[in-house]
């Protein structure tokens, strides 16, 4: 059976940055957990920063590639550098995807560890732009594919296209 790593956070773990979670009310999500399909991780959490804690941006509107190539720093809205963090959890969840034979990773998007599709600009305005998170870039240097909340069908039909499914 094929396992999907995925955010804590979306299957209502309130391990985000402001004590929440970020639930994904899904049915294909609901059939993969009775399926026991998901290997469920937080990235930051497994790295030891607390929740709820500072919101934190990959800097100079970069991404989690950037970071991974040290071109790139990850800070708290204190101005804190968390960047150390952020990779550590990065390579705890890169591990676990690993050791679970996961070829896949459903992540929450806009989190500068698990976001695929955008990430926030390193400003704190709210802004994005397309990138992806330290996790995600991590993860899909790895080849997993990574997929955000909002592509939930587009993994199941690759699920479904898989062999081993």
């Amino acid at each position: 059976m094929l396992k999907i790593l995925v955010s804590a956070c979306l299957l209502g773990h309130p391990v985000r940055y402001n004590g929440r979670a970020k639930t994904a009310r899904d049915a294909w999500l609901a059939q993969w957990r009775d399926e026991g399909r998901l290997v469920v991780v937080c990235p930051e959490v497994a790295a030891g920063l607390p929740t709820p804690r500072p919101p934190a941006e990959i800097q100079w509107r970069r991404s989690g590639a950037d970071v991974l190539a040290a071109r790139a720093t990850i800070h708290e809205n204190t101005g804190a550098d968390v960047t150390a963090q952020f990779v550590a959890g990065a390579r705890i969840a890169l591990a676990r995807a690993q050791a679970e034979n996961c070829r896949y990773a459903l992540l929450a998007d806009g989190s500068p560890s698990c976001g695929s599709t955008f990430i926030y600009d390193g400003e704190f305005s709210g802004a994005t732009h397309a990138g992806a998170g330290v996790t995600a870039a991590l993860l899909r240097q790895h080849g997993i594919q990574v997929f955000a909340e909002a592509q939930i069908a587009e993994l199941a039909r690759e699920l479904a296209g898989a062999s081993g499914a």
